[in-house]
């Protein structure tokens, strides 16, 4: 695969929120999948389109921002049960190395920190393209996915269920989709 010729997109870039998705989905009851997101979210990226190795991402969420679709899970989902929104609320990611894998393929790692606890997550991420947009504004994109179990942030509340399993899964499937506007 020949990497695109992305030398022109070299700059700095602030995640634009509203065209932008930070969303998770986990196992619940073993039998189905449950899907939230963030809602507020702030980030910022350097893409070095010469040498994707020097490139970097810095993202914070706030954790009160957690949405699965009901008052009463996103509750219990900020409580000391699992977030602690109160005494933790932000989780951040701080890139720590970029690769290009081919194509429109690329691979980020870095510290993910949630609860004070800061472990190395591995985003796979696929570059939607370039453009810019009716405003003049220089656009790009990017869709990634990353797996993680919580249990390695502390994450570790949970229930057993009669049948057999946990109520809540503790894998984790991270998505993004991140549309980012060039600065200056």
């Amino acid at each position: 695969m020949v990497n695109p010729d992305l030398t022109p997109l070299t700059g700095d870039y602030t995640i634009d929120t509203a065209h932008s998705t930070i969303g998770f989905t986990v196992r619940h009851a073993m039998v189905t999948n449950v899907k939230g997101k963030f809602l507020d979210f702030s980030g910022s990226l350097h893409l070095d389109g010469s040498d994707p190795s020097a490139s970097s991402a810095s993202i914070d969420v706030k954790m009160d921002s957690i949405d699965t679709g009901s008052a009463d899970r996103d509750g219990h989902l900020k409580s000391a049960d699992f977030f602690k929104t109160d005494e933790f609320p932000t989780m951040t990611f701080r890139s720590t190395e970029a690769q290009a894998l081919g194509g429109d393929d690329y691979r980020i790692t870095g510290d993910l920190t949630i609860l004070g606890t800061t472990k190395p997550i591995t985003i796979d991420l696929e570059f939607n393209g370039a453009a810019k947009d009716p405003f003049g504004n220089e656009r790009v994109g990017f869709e990634g996915k990353a797996q993680l179990l919580r249990s390695d942030w502390g994450l570790t509340w949970n229930a057993a269920l009669e049948t057999g399993g946990v109520l809540v899964s503790d894998k984790i499937k991270l998505s993004f989709d991140i549309s980012a506007i060039k600065n200056g």
